[in-house]
């Protein structure tokens, strides 16, 4: 019943917003372009094109240290024949959710928000690559938008979200359960409202719903957990955007290691002091993709 009216309230409180943001047409336009087994790479960049702050991102991200290629990129049509078709959709998502919140001015500083969720992107990948999960693009684009809850409370309860922060600064409390004491719903719920109404797949919202509570997971609880695992460690790589502090966890006791294991049993011999050295090297660039993302575009 708790759930049920979680879920209730969250959905009041969309409804109760009227100048929510949509994900542009044109990224639902290019997604069902690349449904056609058929199309020819020209109509896709001529489809990007018509929207440029979407088309220079897309610039932007591919020569991004995640991406690396081993010369600049300056054409649009070039960048997508790197990226091939299957990551064309996952990039262009990326870019109408950053713009689709982008100028609201907010509880936080909208890039710490990204630079974690760019991290806990990239920190999934690495976790899909080393338990063999089949979809690695995938495990990379629900770690960037596990959190789209959170800029809604940001923007749009901005009074009520600052007393949520102020309440767990300095401290390792976290948001998810600030938030179900103070508002009565929490940024799952509420971004499980938000990727239904931008018609999200399945998984995505799955995700988003329960990374917090992976053990949850209807669709695809490694892909749940993936998310789940690679959330805690930036938050305690000091990829995190609420102001806590002595944030830790005991790998052991985690849902989400136990599920891991349960898809993946040679985890047990992982080394997790120096899988966290491994992240803390990638940290750099993080922060260096989304400075990337969001120079000259404001």
């Amino acid at each position: 019943m708790e759930k049920l009216s979680r879920h209730e309230k969250a959905q009041h409180l969309i409804k109760g917003i009227t100048n929510l943001p949509t994900i542009p047409e044109i990224t639902t336009r290019v997604a069902a372009l690349l449904d056609n087994p058929d199309v020819e790479l020209e109509e896709v960049a001529d489809m990007i094109l018509t929207d440029q702050v979407m088309a220079s991102r897309v610039i932007k991200i591919v020569n991004s240290p995640l991406f690396k290629p081993m010369h600049e990129i300056n054409s649009l049509k070039r960048a997508l024949i790197y990226l091939g078709f299957r990551r064309i959709r996952e990039i262009a998502l990326t870019c109408s959710i950053i713009k689709a919140f982008e100028g609201k001015k907010g509880a936080f500083d909208i890039r710490v928000f990204w630079q974690h969720s760019f991290g806990v992107g990239i920190v999934s990948k690495i976790i899909a690559q080393r338990v063999r999960y089949p979809e690695i693009e995938k495990a990379y684009i629900c770690g960037i938008v596990h959190d789209i809850g959170e800029v809604f409370l940001s923007n749009y309860l901005e009074n009520e979200f600052q007393k949520i922060i102020d309440l767990i600064s300095g401290t390792s409390h976290c948001f998810v359960d600030a938030e179900a004491l103070m508002l009565g719903t929490t940024h799952c719920e509420l971004g499980l409202c938000l990727a239904q109404k931008w018609n999200f797949p399945q998984e995505y919202c799955d995700v988003i719903e329960h990374h917090h509570a992976p053990e949850n997971a209807t669709l695809d609880p490694m892909l749940v957990a993936i998310v789940n695992l690679a959330d805690l460690f930036c938050s305690v790589r000091q990829l995190d955007y609420g102001g806590r502090e002595w944030v830790s966890f005991n790998l052991a006791e985690e849902k989400s290691w136990e599920i891991l294991q349960s898809f993946s049993p040679n985890l047990s011999g992982l080394d997790v002091e120096r899988f966290c050295f491994e992240l803390d090297e990638r940290v750099p660039e993080i922060l260096d993709l989304v400075e990337s993302i969001f120079e000259g575009l404001h």
